[in-house]
């Protein structure tokens, strides 16, 4: 019988269970199930179903069990930043509120006039998105919310979803890293800033970090599922962690760019960086796997063409690509990062209104918006690039482009272009991977990350991107400094 690892690895939008095993070429990967993570509108706010996502992992552990397939162990990597409240009988007390949901719109400059951001920023090293947990915390608990209330735990989405399989709750390093609660320094939570939220420790799981067991499935899951008391292994929780222990670097000098509904470029470093410089450009100092720190800056990333997609009846993406490289180039430029973008009724129009606000040619056709985006990202990760450079202590030689984005030939391409360093594509399933790394390190089948990035390289194809047309990405790189100028 095939020993297995067994990981969750759940999107923005989508999710899915995959079946990781170690065979003499390296990886060896099976998808289990795939299922849609729908947003719910209701009320005038946006939930998740977490029920939902539940029982799809269910479905996805019962297949595994009628194939008769040993798994070693479960490991679950989620998006960040969002929880779910825990009653004191130990049961969800309503679906949790997605980082979209607009009741944080404002939130961080109402909890700044009680703690000042450079106090904060000095604590966490995070980068201020209103979405964080301490705004949403804060925003619920200004607003008198019942669940926090009567709240005795809170648990993010992959400790909740651990504890629903297995009884036990924790709170993982690296998905409480994105809350903007945990010290960068300590790598705990921050007692000052529970303090402000009405908060202790106590309200959380117990800490632990990428590698450690949680629990074992409980009976009435192994009843559910056919399974026995199989362990459930806190992974890097937050699907970038995940993704980024799987970059499959041969040196310490890259960056890397894990490329999916957000864009997420960072280095990998052994301790945070909190200064004045760092503040500045907003960036983050996120928790990784073996105690390295992921300084690193969010961008809105395939968002943009996922929303105008459902606007365009799912045109597949070969198509669109195909269409946007036959269309002109920089003919219309924007900020992915521009507010307009964060959640608009229709995203389309609002790439239209922001080139018209900044006096350029509203893309007419579909093609043409596409390749504004492609573009637009490709400029804004050189932009996010140069920064980096100037904050990291090593050369970066090489950019690694992992994640689903990875397979797109065309962005990728302009990425090199835009940045003037070697771009290196895969793996696409590089969340996947890092949680069943870390699931076989938990397991002494590696001994370390180095060891797993190593095989990684070996076993995964990689596709090299060489820069090109550097002088015409130069100029449309200072138009795009001059469009964000002109839009502040």
């Amino acid at each position: 019988m095939k020993q297995c690892f067994f990981a969750v690895d759940l999107g923005a939008t989508s999710g899915r269970t995959i079946l990781g095993a170690f065979t003499d070429k390296g990886f060896e990967l099976e998808e289990v199930n795939r299922f849609p993570n729908h947003l719910i509108e209701v009320s005038g706010h946006v939930y998740w179903d977490i029920n939902a996502l539940y029982q799809h992992i269910i479905e996805g552990l019962k297949i595994a069990a009628q194939k008769q397939i040993e798994i070693t162990s479960i490991g679950i990597d989620t998006w960040g930043v969002d929880f779910v409240c825990i009653g004191k009988d130990g049961h969800i007390l309503r679906q949790p509120y997605a980082y979209r949901d607009p009741h944080t719109i404002g939130a961080p400059e109402t909890y700044f006039n009680r703690i000042s951001r450079t106090r904060v920023y000095e604590l966490t090293g995070i980068q201020v998105m209103n979405f964080n947990s301490l705004f949403q915390l804060d925003t619920l608990r200004r607003n008198n919310d019942s669940s926090l209330e009567s709240a005795d735990k809170i648990l993010f989405i992959p400790d909740a979803l651990s504890y629903m399989l297995s009884g036990k709750m924790v709170t993982e390093y690296t998905i409480a890293s994105t809350a903007q609660l945990v010290n960068a320094h300590t790598r705990k939570l921050e007692p000052e800033l529970l303090s402000s939220l009405g908060l202790t420790e106590d309200n959380f799981g117990r800490f632990v970090y990428p590698g450690e067991l949680i629990g074992t499935l409980t009976a009435e899951v192994q009843k559910l599922t056919g399974l026995g008391a199989i362990p459930v292994v806190a992974v890097a929780g937050h699907d970038t962690g995940s993704a980024v222990a799987a970059v499959p670097a041969l040196t310490k000098n890259f960056a890397y760019l894990s490329s999916g509904t957000w864009s997420l470029m960072g280095i990998e470093i052994d301790k945070p960086v909190i200064n004045a410089q760092t503040e500045l450009f907003n960036f983050t100092n996120e928790g990784g796997v073996e105690g390295t720190i992921r300084l690193l800056k969010n961008i809105c990333g395939m968002w943009l063409l996922e929303r105008c997609r459902s606007e365009w009846e799912e045109t597949s993406y070969p198509e669109l690509i195909s269409e946007a490289q036959k269309s002109e180039a920089f003919r219309s430029i924007i900020n992915p990062d521009d507010a307009l973008f964060s959640n608009p009724s229709n995203m389309e129009s609002a790439i239209c209104e922001y080139c018209a606000l900044t006096n350029q040619p509203i893309p007419d056709t579909r093609a043409r918006v596409v390749r504004c985006i492609f573009e637009s990202l490709a400029l804004r990760y050189r932009h996010v690039l140069d920064s980096l450079i100037a904050l990291s202590p090593r050369p970066i030689e090489v950019l690694h482009v992992i994640g689903g984005g990875s397979r797109n030939d065309l962005l990728n391409q302009f990425t090199a272009n835009s940045t003037g360093i070697t771009v290196v594509a895969g793996p696409s399933e590089a969340t996947a991977i890092g949680n069943i790394m870390v699931q076989a390190m938990a397991a002494e089948k590696s001994s370390g990350m180095d060891e797993m990035r190593k095989l990684i390289n070996s076993s995964i194809p990689l596709t090299i991107f060489a820069p090109q047309d550097t002088e015409e990405w130069n100029c449309a790189y200072k138009r795009f400094l001059q469009i964000i100028d002109l839009k502040k």
